[in-house]
């Protein structure tokens, strides 16, 4: 659905536009755009154009910035995963004698 918004806050988009820019169907395009509608994040605006309310833009930032920290800690998580891999390789060689 964020990737509607998106499409969205560029400039006022037709159903098709969205579409193709979100990579949906149409028929998963037509449920999220009613969900998105429904929930007050994207109106109907003129020229049968779709267009992002000032609450669908506060959540595309927030999104975003949640979507910035994720990355960032999901990076850290994997250097722990890598260094718990190199303690365990390091406990092992050392039980057998090849350790430091």
């Amino acid at each position: 659905m964020a990737d509607i918004l998106s499409v969205v806050s560029g400039d006022d988009a037709g159903k098709t536009r969205i579409m193709d820019r979100a990579r949906l169907s149409w028929d998963l395009l037509n449920r999220y755009l009613s969900e998105l509608m429904e929930v007050g994040l994207v109106s109907f605006g003129s020229s049968d154009r779709y267009v992002l309310t000032p609450k669908g833009r506060w959540f595309l930032d927030r999104f975003g910035e949640y979507s910035r920290r994720l990355e960032r800690v999901e990076g850290e998580l994997r250097e722990v995963r890598r260094e718990r891999v190199r303690l365990e390789s390091f406990c092992f060689n050392a039980e057998g004698g090849g350790g430091r």
